[in-house]
């Protein structure tokens, strides 16, 4: 499985990119300092997207196994030990469909134990939403317990970056003094 490596955005991590790409400079104008920044361990490509399918919607959770060594070297080279590590949460209709949370799936993988501070409503799911309706939509996120910790958030992909600029949003206001994100693919 082909790993990201330089060059990528040194924001998101997007492969194959000199420099801070559009989409960082955009989002840096306009939610200034909410991100420190992404690790992704592979690009999210075709052959990506069908082990995402077969893991996240088909169920075949031993997907996940295929690439755990390559996720936690990943996470040793991130520089994120020691933060507070925190999942995606799934509304309850989301987690009753899959069966399992592939955010917590992945930080099991990391070995790292995760810290459930937020609870998420129900909407349309993101695979389904365009840019647009991404980028529109409101943040389905409530912070339970603020914590004042380093944080970084493990999620399975970084596509547009949304879902971890609610999150981190919520915890920036409450007082967190950094938040980023570690995802399997960018």
């Amino acid at each position: 499985m082909d790993k990201i490596t330089a060059p990528f955005c040194p924001g998101c991590h997007r492969p194959g990119h000199e420099g801070v790409c559009h989409d960082c400079e955009k989002w840096e104008k306009t939610n200034t300092g909410l991100l420190e920044r992404n690790v992704a361990a592979f690009p999210y490509n075709d052959f990506n997207k069908d082990l995402v399918a077969r893991w996240k919607y088909r169920g075949d959770y031993a997907v996940l196994d295929a690439f755990k060594e390559d996720l936690q070297n990943a996470w040793l080279a991130s520089g994120f030990k020691g933060r507070q590590v925190l999942n995606v949460p799934l509304s309850r209709k989301r987690l009753d469909e899959r069966g399992f949370n592939q955010s917590e799936a992945v930080i099991q993988s990391l070995e790292q134990e995760p810290l459930s501070i937020f609870e998420r409503s129900h909407s349309e799911k993101q695979s389904k939403r365009g840019r647009r309706d991404r980028m529109q939509a409101e943040n389905p996120f409530r912070l339970l317990h603020p914590i004042t910790d380093p944080a970084v958030i493990v999620d399975d992909i970084y596509t547009t970056g949304r879902t971890v600029r609610h999150m981190a949003s919520l915890l920036k206001k409450q007082g967190c003094p950094s938040v980023s994100s570690f995802t399997i693919f960018r």
